[in-house]
């Protein structure tokens, strides 16, 4: 993944997938617990889900401030790309 785009894409599969999540109701803006109904068990999922599609190691210290998609996609974009 070396786009910002391609981490957008495979967190809209994996919310729609992994958590049905309405396509319609994923945007960037979306917050992850208030928009999208996602908890912190889900986020630890999502993050496995990535190290598992990356082979890097992905602390979840790194997600305490995460709060939208976007949020998601630049903290996964910087640590993939380090």
């Amino acid at each position: 993944m070396h786009s910002r785009q391609e981490v957008y894409d495979q967190l809209h599969n994996y919310l729609v997938d992994l958590f049905e999540v309405p396509e319609e109701d994923i945007t960037p803006d979306a917050h992850l617990m208030d928009d999208l109904d996602l908890d912190s068990i889900d986020a630890v999922d999502l993050i496995v889900k990535f190290q598992e599609l990356t082979g890097k190691k992905i602390p979840a210290t790194e997600f305490k401030s995460v709060r939208t998609v976007d949020d998601v996609v630049e903290k996964i974009y910087v640590l993939v790309n380090s």
